[in-house]
């Protein structure tokens, strides 16, 4: 990759040609959480939120009538910062005000007061902050940052957006470094057998009560020996997974085999949504589902979706886990380049690959993320046989950025065509018959929805048309 294309990937700003394409996906803006008063008590008496997303200054409130408004924060009148404004009760006809003159927005941007004008003034009907759509789905509010006057595609259906509340929870947290690195890193099959690597497989009572510590150290499906084997254990001793991907309509679908003997594969099935989504497995019945959104070009917020297929969550429990390693109200992680990430050189010895603690293992990610620098140079990276996810991804990127800057619409959950086809995406962690892996994974996959008493409403995800082993290059 050449530095020009490293920029034309990488930049989101307004103007951009990567950044007018994002621009046509639905994009999470913040947590519902965050105007929750107890979480944040400021949200009690004020819920407006500034907010910076792909370069742009915005402010994001809940109206009196418990509406969401979402508008450039700069004030049409002149300028100033809407973030500031008074959030005005029922009684006094709702909207937000701006300090400086009094003038005041509805949520969907239209002017509503110019008390400062001349009596029978018409300047408020001429003038109109810009808006943007907002829709709340499974405890995040997302944005849509098209083109004004343009139409939103409609909502993807996935399995993280269709669960009821009582099965699903979101967080997030902030990485200092640009989306599309961020994204690359959730998509690499390749990497958990090394990053994520443990270096004994103790019970999982000695590593805290964090799930998301317990991703690798959780059972695959399956067993071998008669046994079960923990995740780590396969990832451990099986470390160069056979990498393959199959097209879809949201993106990609990729597949790790992992050969444990003549007779048993271990068969690890992901998803890349296009532009910056990866679902992936968390246990035999919940899957996270992670999303990057630039905050500007060098800063990024992921937002995790845990989505059970089983039991409700214990929702208070899972936000006290994470709570224990990202700072509120703004989300930023408590380890970072400030303090190397929490290394630790005599763990890194006995206990994990990485040296970076054991119950979050989502700061390893954040290492890898945040240590190739704020933007990486990819014109210095020497990708091999392992990397084909993040190459195929590159083509896919450049191909898109290409069809909007020419007026073509989107590809993937942007194109209204493709909506009935969106739902699932499946994903499957196990141990397998060798030769009848592409079957056993699906049929595992089935089981696991079946189960779900709140998916019997749902379509079912297609199952995929021919074996991942053949995959096709986009």
């Amino acid at each position: 990759m050449n530095a020009e294309q490293n920029e034309l990937l990488t930049r989101i700003t307004p103007g951009t040609p990567c950044g007018k394409l994002l621009r046509q996906y639905w994009q999470p803006a913040a947590l519902v959480d965050e105007f929750n008063p107890v979480l944040d008590p400021r949200m009690a008496l004020r819920p407006v939120k500034a907010l910076k997303l792909f370069g742009q200054d915005l402010v994001l409130f809940k109206d009196a009538s418990g509406a969401w408004g979402l508008l450039d924060r700069d004030c049409a009148h002149r300028g100033a910062d809407l973030s500031f404004g008074r959030r005005e009760s029922l009684a006094q006809g709702g909207g937000l005000r701006c300090p400086f003159h009094g003038w005041k927005f509805a949520t969907d941007g239209r002017c509503l007061e110019t008390p400062a004008e001349p009596s029978g003034s018409k300047l408020c009907e001429r003038v109109r902050q810009r808006s943007y759509p907002v829709i709340e789905k499974a405890g995040v509010l997302f944005a849509w940052l098209g083109d004004e006057g343009s139409t939103p595609p409609p909502f993807p259906a996935f399995d993280c957006f269709t669960a009821p509340a009582t099965h699903s929870f979101a967080f997030k947290g902030l990485w200092n470094a640009n989306w599309l690195q961020a994204f690359e890193v959730g998509i690499d099959p390749a990497h958990p057998s090394f990053l994520h690597r443990f270096l004994q497989d103790n019970p999982l009572d000695e590593i805290g009560e964090n799930p998301a510590g317990k991703q690798f150290r959780s059972a695959s499906a399956g067993s071998k020996d008669g046994e079960q084997w923990p995740m780590t254990r396969i990832m451990r001793e099986f470390a160069q997974p056979d990498i393959s991907f199959e097209n879809k309509p949201w993106g990609m679908q990729l597949t790790a085999l992992r050969a444990m003997t003549d007779k048993l594969t271990h068969v690890r099935v992901t998803n890349a949504i296009f532009p910056a989504t990866f679902v992936i497995p968390l246990s035999e019945t919940m899957t996270i589902t992670q999303m990057h959104v630039p905050v500007d070009d060098t800063h990024t917020y992921w937002y995790t979706f845990f989505t059970s297929f089983a039991g409700p969550l214990d929702r208070e429990s899972m936000r006290a886990q994470r709570q224990q390693f990202i700072e509120l109200p703004d989300y930023i992680p408590k380890a970072g380049r400030h303090n190397g990430w929490g290394f630790n050189a005599q763990e890194q010895m006995s206990t994990t690959y990485l040296g970076m603690g054991e119950e979050d293992i989502n700061v390893h990610d954040q290492w890898a993320v945040e240590s190739m620098g704020a933007i990486q140079d990819r014109t210095r990276e020497h990708l091999g046989t392992s990397d084909k996810v993040i190459m195929a991804n590159r083509r896919v990127l450049l191909k898109a950025i290409d069809t909007v800057q020419n007026g073509g619409v989107a590809p993937g959950i942007a194109d209204p065509a493709q909506a009935a086809m969106i739902t699932g995406p499946d994903t499957v962690d196990g141990i397998a018959p060798a030769g009848e892996w592409s079957d056993w994974w699906q049929q595992t996959a089935r089981a696991k929805r079946d189960g779900a008493a709140w998916l019997y409403t749902q379509p079912a995800s297609p199952a995929p048309a021919t074996s991942a082993s053949a995959a096709t290059q986009p």
